[in-house]
């Protein structure tokens, strides 16, 4: 019997007939993997950038009190809404696809910071969930002049491969959409 395998074995090494297909079935596989990692890697990171970039230009404005509203006692009046709206008009990328609406797929959390006792945000990103019923966003307050503020956006996306490559390893939630983190920090400037 052993005999029997060993000299299957031998012939099939020694045979050169087919040995293209054995080796395109083999590798194959591992490059297309590749390359796929490759495009969703390359979405991903545009992606990233433009929701820094919709943030950044969401915190200067509201930095530089420029078109926002301040009432009688020197506070900015934001709202969560107001400000997630500013943000998806400047990150534009954000809003391509049926559903990667960053309407629906954005939440933002705004704190003051205490820099001589540093808290910082909580480590629970407060992200939309469309599987589950909507809650009202956390943990946005509107700061004073000269306060650090700290701003955290999370916003949901649809993988362009959910089932290979870099795709498959990203945390998906019920809804199958996975979370992209941006953070910002500023300062209120003087009126």
């Amino acid at each position: 019997m052993i005999g029997r395998i060993s000299s299957c074995l031998t012939r099939f090494r020694k045979d050169e007939e087919g040995h293209m297909i054995i080796e395109f079935a083999l590798i194959v596989p591992a490059v297309f993997s590749l390359f796929l990692a490759s495009v969703e890697f390359g979405i991903y990171s545009m992606r990233q950038m433009f929701l820094d970039r919709g943030l950044d230009l969401a915190v200067r404005e509201i930095r530089l009190n420029t078109g926002i509203d301040v009432d009688d006692d020197g506070v900015i009046d934001l709202d969560h809404d107001a400000v997630k709206q500013k943000v998806c008009d400047y990150a534009g990328f954000l809003n391509t696809g049926v559903s990667n609406n960053c309407d629906n797929t954005l939440r933002l959390e705004m704190e003051p910071i205490d820099p001589y006792n540093y808290v910082g945000l909580s480590t629970d990103v407060d992200c939309v969930d469309i599987s589950e019923p909507i809650n009202p966003p956390r943990g946005f307050t509107n700061g004073v002049e000269h306060q650090l503020m700290i701003m955290r956006a999370c916003v949901k996306f649809d993988p362009v491969f959910p089932t290979t490559g870099l795709g498959r390893a990203f945390e998906a939630d019920g809804a199958g959409k996975v979370k992209m983190i941006s953070m910002s920090a500023f300062v209120q400037e003087p009126i």
